[in-house]
């Protein structure tokens, strides 16, 4: 039995152990090497059986957490499988945090030990030094030379239920809410993949998945890398979405599948034609979520592969994922397929009661069985009383709206919660507004989505400015570059809406039920600002889909 991603690896290395396991191209590597990343499955068990003689001689043996800022690299999941076999947890945190987003991850999750690329190193220690001297922080050259710590810590046996990692998304609060997550989750996420049927099945040993998603997703940490784990597969990990250079990588690296979001059959389907379109010989299905139904049939004729939709959440892991992978696969209907025989659901109106047959309502969901919760995250740290209103009633609340037609088959219809989709990032518009509350010209803000092309959604501020502020393009774009200061870019605002008051209630909340009818009102109006070409991250080009 299968008690943790570690032991699950190992095993796979005594089946498929000169196979590859891990692959990361020439074109994904260039800042830091001058040729490609290869690691067969036997490579890859002897550098996480080294890097396990290293946290064990400086102490780290089980009961802690572990930062990990080691980008979209091999040294990822080898420090993961490492930490997991010692009965460790591992907080990934994403180098594109600002300051202020990376000093609450660090706090609010409890770290004693953040491990980083040598090139974040004196940004790193800054900011722990910060929050506690007591962190400490090494890069992945001198990690061994660290002064072992006080035998504090209880060492761990590994066991399904033991915590293997927080990863922090975005809700209607503010602040992110750290998911933790057990060995339980990361092995039903194999699982789950290796038992899909129809479009989206897995063939073992031969699988070699390419994926651009960050590792401090559950997309790239779990379903893709527990896949490959489960199946014997190789992960083709990039650094991240490149349009320009995409099919090239694709075709290099052999790849047989892809992961992908909303953003990026858009930005395929904008690339000129070309006679090398056609990649059915080579790919069997791209795996992912919102591509827009106009370029669904479009995409699949012109590259020749499914791309097989489905829907996911964090929290709720593997067992409650839905794709469209057997056949209807309703092509360009927003279809995510039938819910699995592991799941059970019901859809409910904005009351709680639930709608009539094929009426949309919000998506609640729990394993089928006596234990509702079993392969759901285990809670959110710190934070009782948000668990415990997520779970009311015995089913999570996904906070997403669907409908069910009459065969059984489930349509994303929209998201209930008040958070903004941005290209594969969950937003949250609380902690937008406060940031842009922060600033001196804003008296008052409300933040919401806006339909993209690219992206899917984009974030909108409508925004009441201070008395005597003018109203101008020039101030929109101070905005804009005052958010880059305490927002990662793409929680920035793409656009902007200035009003003369917003509607408030009684209490001076604003009404959320009318913003988003305030900005269809003002959109393409004198008012509105489309800043989007101000929106994008320093490090990446104007290919890289930011």
């Amino acid at each position: 039995m299968m008690l943790s991603c570690y032991d699950q690896y190992c095993d796979t290395a005594k089946r498929y152990s000169e196979k590859d396991f891990l692959h990361i191209p020439l074109s994904a590597v260039q800042s830091y090497s001058d040729r490609a990343v290869n690691y067969t499955y036997q490579n890859g068990l002897d550098a996480t059986e080294e890097l396990i003689r290293v946290y064990t001689s400086v102490g780290i043996i089980g009961s802690t957490r572990i930062g990990l800022m080691l980008d979209n690299r091999a040294e990822f999941f080898l420090h993961f499988l490492a930490l997991n076999a010692l009965g460790c947890s591992i907080v990934p945190i994403h180098a594109q945090y600002t300051d202020e987003e990376m000093q609450y991850l660090v706090a609010h999750s409890g770290l004693k030990l953040f491990v980083c690329l040598a090139e974040y190193e004196e940004r790193v220690s800054r900011l722990c030094e910060e929050v506690d001297i007591s962190i400490l922080v090494a890069n992945t050259e001198t990690l061994s030379q660290l002064k072992p710590l006080q035998n504090t810590l209880t060492k761990s046996e590994r066991n399904l239920d033991l915590e293997a990692a927080i990863l922090y998304t975005s809700g209607t609060t503010g602040k992110p809410k750290g998911c933790v997550l057990s060995n339980r989750y990361f092995l039903s996420w194999g699982n789950w993949y290796r038992e899909m049927e129809g479009a989206a099945n897995l063939r073992l040993g031969q699988e070699r998945l390419a994926t651009p998603l960050p590792t401090n997703h559950q997309n790239a940490m779990a379903c893709s890398f527990m896949g490959m784990v489960s199946t014997g597969g190789c992960v083709i990990q990039l650094d991240r979405f490149h349009s320009s250079t995409w099919w090239d990588t694709i075709r290099a690296s052999n790849a047989t599948i892809i992961h992908y979001l909303g953003v990026m059959p858009a930005m395929l389907m904008n690339m000129p034609v070309s006679a090398q379109d056609d990649f059915g010989e080579q790919l069997r299905f791209g795996l992912g979520a919102g591509v827009d139904p106009k370029h669904h049939a479009a995409f699949e004729a012109r590259f020749g592969f499914p791309l097989v939709e489905g829907w996911a959440m964090t929290e709720t892991g593997g067992t409650a994922c839905i794709m469209a992978s057997l056949e209807p696969r309703n092509v360009g209907t927003r279809c995510i397929g039938k819910p699995p025989g592991t799941l059970d659901f019901k859809l409910v109106d904005e009351h709680g009661q639930e709608v009539d047959s094929g009426e949309p309502g919000e998506l609640l969901v729990k394993t089928r069985g006596d234990d509702p919760r079993q392969n759901f995250f285990v809670e959110y740290l710190k934070n009782p009383e948000a668990t415990a209103e997520a779970w009311d009633g015995g089913y999570f609340h996904t906070g997403d709206v669907v409908r069910v037609d009459n065969d059984g088959y489930m349509y994303f219809v929209d998201r209930r919660k008040n958070v903004i989709r941005r290209s594969g990032e969950n937003i949250s518009a609380v902690e937008v507004e406060a940031a842009l509350l922060q600033q001196d010209l804003v008296h008052s803000c409300a933040v919401t989505s806006v339909e993209d092309e690219f992206r899917g959604e984009e974030v909108l501020a409508i925004i009441k400015l201070e008395d005597q502020i003018d109203a101008s393009v020039q101030t929109a774009e101070k905005v804009i570059a005052n958010s880059r200061q305490s927002l990662a870019y793409f929680k920035v605002p793409g656009h902007v809406i200035f009003v003369q008051e917003l509607p408030v209630g009684s209490t001076q909340k604003v009404k959320r039920g009318e913003i988003k009818e305030l900005r269809d009102e003002l959109l393409n109006t004198p008012s509105h600002f489309n800043l989007c070409h101000l929106k994008k991250s320093k490090s990446l080009g104007s290919t890289s889909g930011s």
